[in-house]
């Protein structure tokens, strides 16, 4: 018995592929067609003896059969072929009329979310014909209603967002006054609850003055962290937030020494920090699926123990933040829309509308940040059809209880993990983290690469989720208490080089995932906001300090590293292409290539790897391992990015190349020089020291190296350490 065909149906449909089997498949071969429990077999008698004189017994024993059956796992069907004999006749055509016959009655299809008038019935009345198990479960959650409503905006505006890249919506304008106001745009959500922060903020008179702002935040997820840091710093700032404040879609999960750059700045206490723990498992688990792999390019558990695993309650975090801010002489206008913003010459004017009373609001600042995510217009704005190059559509829940004994132990997460191949043109992982008590966080997610015919659907990731879920971690789904969805678009962005993406104009810069730097592997903008806080604020501070605000002075200030940038190529080889069909197992065959290697390392190289701090020699070096270990990794690379992004690929090596040896050359001296110069150059040029500043950072940050000595609280009267 030997196994000569492996394909993926994408189609959750295991019955109809089975009846087209049975009764529609036409094989141009002698092969008798015979039915089977889950499919067909096609026997040969004879050996394909066409010579029908022949009588004797022997000819009418099978002399060769190829067995055809499929089965169903994460809601896709899945086909095999095996042969029971050395050949099989026309054997080629056979598997090429099968190919193409299930390619032509099952192929790849990219829903639509219904148009739906919540006027006329509930969102779970509206959906529940075409996502019935999302409909179902989300009625389970406190606040469901609330929640699902986000999920069908979120998945609208993003498809919105999608579709229309080369126009999109315009909401930052310069001060020449020859745009037009746009008008204010209508939302689907139904008003959420009264803010939880401060519920009795004024809404402003719009014929009263505008208040003034240093720092005006849009996003309070993001945007409160950074916000309460440079409100300590002294600047007067102003956050608004679309949602009641502290009110989270998405948990976050961090190790501790990462965190400890804020304790370093000052924004916590150690004990503050104790204090957001939900949970801190001892071990977290790197494993993808290989059953259909070769023995080759199987791959043991990668042990991360000290990535991610410290769970954060995130509203927690949100609402000390948000009380450190007020606390500082800050505010926040939550529950409040942002519309558009104005940029003259000295200040930014921004225009929102509060939700509940649906009053205008302004307010002016010296510098806007858009911390907005995914869905910022105005990231949009600025890259145009380039806002994004990748995406991962992620959604999941907190679940509160009703695992039964045995099936998880809480001092243990899984970091990435995947139970099954390529499903409807995507390969899904899993994620599973110990929150407080007994609640546990999971996200299924994919790399997606973003195109317009298939922007990627949070609608079908939920109706997977709730359906697959038990085959991932055995349970009933009757019986899990749910506390919260977890749902979002991370962003992606294939940088060339440090100047690759737009994340400024005059008088506005974007953070976190609106400025699309994550890492292409675990972290979100979180992630990549907690690593590079103390960098981001060193140089704000100096440019809001100089009045250095223009945009090509702001684009200095992002968390890029061209470590980073290189490794997008590893994403890209996760991402199933539109419209493509590949064998089901190619994308675990790579991840257990690599996770493989990493397991065999010592165990800081998988931290350092995964924590974006990979130099460039482990880099090459575990890079050549893996293409020697699995030479079709090329190929396979080769095939899935194509020669346009391979060329994009080479520039982006390059600059972590150039990277290294301005590492090697000015590492051990130059930011000691910077330092000793401040004094004197930073009042005198105070464009050319903020420029040396950055580099400074660069030559650590981009190269994924640590200060030795990290950054001590830069408020007032405080020095900041740059040195490596």
């Amino acid at each position: 018995m030997r196994e000569i065909c492996y394909l993926e149906v994408p189609t959750p449909d295991t019955a109809a592929v089975r009846v087209w089997l049975q009764q529609e498949f036409e094989h141009l071969s002698l092969g008798e067609k015979i039915i089977t429990s889950d499919g067909i077999k096609l026997q040969f008698r004879g050996g394909g003896n066409t010579n029908n004189t022949d009588t004797s017994e022997t000819a009418k024993i099978p002399q060769s059969e190829l067995s055809i059956f499929v089965w169903s796992v994460q809601r896709t069907t899945y086909l095999k072929v095996f042969r029971w004999s050395d050949r099989v006749p026309s054997e080629k055509q056979i598997l090429q009329q099968l190919n193409s016959g299930l390619r032509r009655q099952f192929p790849q299809q990219y829903p639509e979310p219904p148009k739906i008038d919540l006027s006329q019935q509930s969102i779970f009345e509206a959906l529940a014909p075409y996502y019935p198990e999302t409909a179902r479960f989300f009625q389970k959650m406190p606040n469901g209603e609330y929640d699902l409503n986000r999920v069908y905006w979120w998945e609208q505006r993003w498809r919105e967002s999608v579709r229309n890249p080369q126009q999109p919506r315009q909401v930052v304008f310069s001060d020449s006054g020859e745009s037009e106001r746009i008008p204010n745009p209508q939302s689907p959500i139904p008003n959420p609850q009264s803010s939880i922060l401060n519920p009795q903020s004024p809404i402003p008179n719009p014929q009263s003055p505008i208040p003034s702002y240093d720092l005006i935040y849009v996003g309070g997820a993001l945007g409160v962290i950074h916000a309460a840091v440079m409100a300590k710093l002294g600047y007067r700032v102003l956050l608004l937030e679309r949602l009641p404040f502290g009110r989270m879609n998405r948990e976050w999960n961090i190790s501790r020494d990462e965190f400890q750059s804020l304790i370093n700045l000052g924004l916590f206490t150690p004990a503050e920090f104790e204090s957001i723990i939900a949970a801190e498992y001892v071990d977290g688990f790197n494993k993808f699926f290989d059953g259909n792999n070769p023995p080759k390019l199987k791959a043991q558990i990668l042990h991360t123990p000290t990535v991610l695993n410290v769970g954060l309650d995130a509203e927690k975090l949100l609402r000390l933040c948000g009380e450190k801010l007020l606390a500082s002489g800050g505010e926040i206008w939550d529950e409040t829309e942002f519309i558009r913003a104005d940029v003259g010459k000295k200040e930014v004017v921004v225009s929102a509308k509060h939700l509940p009373s649906q009053s205008p609001r302004q307010a002016a600042g010296r510098l806007l940040v858009d911390a907005m995510g995914t869905a910022s217009p105005i990231a949009w704005q600025l890259n145009g059809d380039r806002a994004f190059d990748s995406v991962c559509p992620t959604v999941g829940a907190v679940i509160a209880s009703g695992f039964e004994p045995g099936v998880w132990d809480s001092q243990y997460g899984d970091v990435l993990n995947s139970h099954g191949d390529i499903s409807r043109g995507r390969q899904l992982i899993w994620e599973l983290f110990p929150a407080e008590g007994e609640e546990i966080t999971i996200y299924l997610f994919h790399y997606h690469q973003v195109h317009p015919d298939n922007p990627g659907s949070l609608l079908e990731m939920y109706e997977d989720f709730f359906t697959i879920l038990p085959e991932y971690r055995r349970c009933d789904m009757e019986k899990l208490v749910w506390k919260k969805p977890t749902f979002g678009y991370i962003p992606g962005h294939f940088s060339v080089g440090g100047s690759d993406r737009t994340v400024a104009y005059d008088r506005l810069i974007g953070i976190g995932d609106a400025a699309s730097l994550q890492s292409p592997l675990v972290f979100t903008g979180f992630g990549s906001l907690v690593r590079n806080l103390g960098r981001l604020t060193a140089l704000l501070d100096t440019a809001l300090k100089h009045d250095l605000l223009k945009a090509r002075q702001l684009n200095q200030i992002r968390a890029y590293q061209s470590n980073v940038s290189v490794a997008w190529l590893f994403s890209k080889g996760m991402m199933v292409p539109t419209g493509r069909y590949l064998p089901p197992q190619r994308i675990n065959s790579m991840l257990n290539t690599f996770f493989g290697l990493l397991a065999t390392e010592p165990p800081e190289v998988a931290d350092t790897f995964i924590k974006d701090r990979v130099d460039w020699l482990t880099f090459n070096r575990l890079a050549l391992i893996a293409a020697w270990q699995n030479p079709s990794l090329l190929p396979w690379i080769w095939e899935l990015a194509g020669p346009k992004d391979i060329l994009r690929w080479l520039g982006s090596y390059f600059s972590f190349t150039l990277n290294a040896v301005y590492l090697w050359l000015l590492g051990g001296w130059f930011p000691g020089l910077i330092q000793r110069l401040q004094p004197w150059l930073e009042d005198r040029y105070p464009a050319l020291w903020l420029w040396l500043l950055t580099q400074s950072y660069a030559l650590s940050a981009e190269q994924g190296r640590r200060p030795k000595s990290q950054e001590r609280s830069p408020w007032r009267g405080e020095r900041l350490l740059i040195k490596n």
